[in-house]
């Protein structure tokens, strides 16, 4: 009963007139207008939701981040400080892995060029052989 009530609400006069309006204007104003008049309470409830969930994840991850790297104290001060050490051991092993991956990128990128100028040598030396030879006297 109450989706019939919400619903004779927003066929107002004035709502109406603004969704003739619109279409007369530019036509997705007017279907923007008929929109808000068929669905506008449910619509807010929605945005509404949304805007709960969205300030929700955003305080709540904020929050977080304030404390040992995403994570909040147990009240165990010795499983907290293991955390924290076995947390520091894994980014020291990031941080060599990181190192490994450049030095192999590096290696790549020298053993490209090096392919590179073998395939350029290659040519010339394939064009310097296949040039015929010029005597004196001749030009091109």
């Amino acid at each position: 009963m109450s989706h019939c009530k919400s619903f004779k609400s927003s066929w107002k006069g004035s709502h109406i007139a603004l969704m003739i309006i619109g279409f007369i204007i530019f036509w997705p104003l007017g279907l923007a207008m008929l929109a808000y008049m068929i669905w506008g309470d449910e619509m807010r409830e929605m945005f509404q939701d949304f805007k709960t969930r969205l300030n929700r994840e955003f305080k709540g991850s904020g929050r977080h981040h304030c404390h040992h790297r995403g994570f909040d104290r147990t009240g165990n001060v010795a499983f907290d400080d293991y955390r924290k050490s076995e947390l520091e051991r894994l980014e020291e092993e990031r941080r060599k892995l990181e190192a490994e991956k450049a030095e192999f990128e590096d290696f790549l990128a020298e053993l490209h060029r090096a392919k590179d100028k073998e395939e350029f040598d290659r040519f010339m030396a394939a064009r310097q052989n296949a040039r015929p030879t010029m005597t004196t006297g001749e030009t091109y």
